[in-house]
């Protein structure tokens, strides 16, 4: 059994509340709340972006031409699919950047990326490979599974479609390909502290569906914006 697959398979029963969370059970049916929708897609730009920035810092870590075009192609791949999609719901929702400045970064948003970057100040690029594929590989099998049946809200279909494709699963591939290499040359701790990070990065996830569907904010309300 590969690395990814055991991590796969620990994470097996976080990955399920996940995909039953009515978030996406309500995304699928088309009833999800435009509201719920659109406060779920400002929290996630800010997410993407710190996502990529992490994949680039990571491929500053290391000397190894490889694994820095592994991370890299991460970046890549969220400019040409994600984040090019995630624009063109803004400009049909008529999201403003006037709305996202004074936004408030959700507390769930602000830890996930917070974790991530934890790992990746430890300077491991095992560690922080590992913490962002959960990410990654989460969102394909939601997208393979949500395509069967559909949404019959077409914004929503579109939002499917995105992890629903060939691209998507190469960038995926990639990325597990990634994470199987980083731990064939750590040692067995730092295997275990990949896991943590994995697992962890896996619970975020099922936070994030939670956070976007009851609006989450700050109990305080603090001044905390997207920058």
């Amino acid at each position: 059994m590969g690395f990814t697959t055991e991590l796969r398979t620990q994470a097996d029963v976080i990955w399920g509340k996940s995909k039953q969370h009515r978030f996406l059970k309500e995304l699928q049916s088309g009833t999800l709340a435009p509201e719920i929708f659109r406060f779920y897609l400002i929290q996630d730009r800010y997410y993407l972006e710190q996502f990529a920035r992490i994949h680039q810092a990571a491929a500053d870590l290391t000397a190894d031409p490889a694994i820095q075009a592994l991370f890299l192609s991460g970046v890549k791949g969220l400019e040409e699919a994600e984040i090019a999609v995630r624009e063109d719901f803004f400009g049909e929702l008529e999201i403003t950047e006037e709305e996202i400045r004074t936004t408030q970064i959700a507390p769930t948003a602000y830890h996930y990326t917070a974790h991530m970057y934890s790992e990746l100040s430890t300077g491991s690029t095992a560690r922080t490979a590992a913490a962002l594929l959960p990410c990654y590989w989460l969102y394909q099998e939601v997208g393979e599974e949500l395509a069967g049946s559909g949404s019959s809200n077409p914004l929503y279909q579109r939002w499917i479609d995105t992890y629903n494709s060939e691209g998507y699963k190469e960038a995926v591939d990639n990325q597990k390909e990634l994470t199987e290499r980083l731990a064939l040359q750590v040692n067995k701790q730092e295997r275990e502290a990949m896991k943590q990070g994995f697992l962890i990065s896996s619970y975020q996830e099922w936070k994030f569906c939670e956070m976007a569907y009851t609006l989450e904010r700050w109990e305080e309300s603090p001044c905390i914006h997207i920058i």
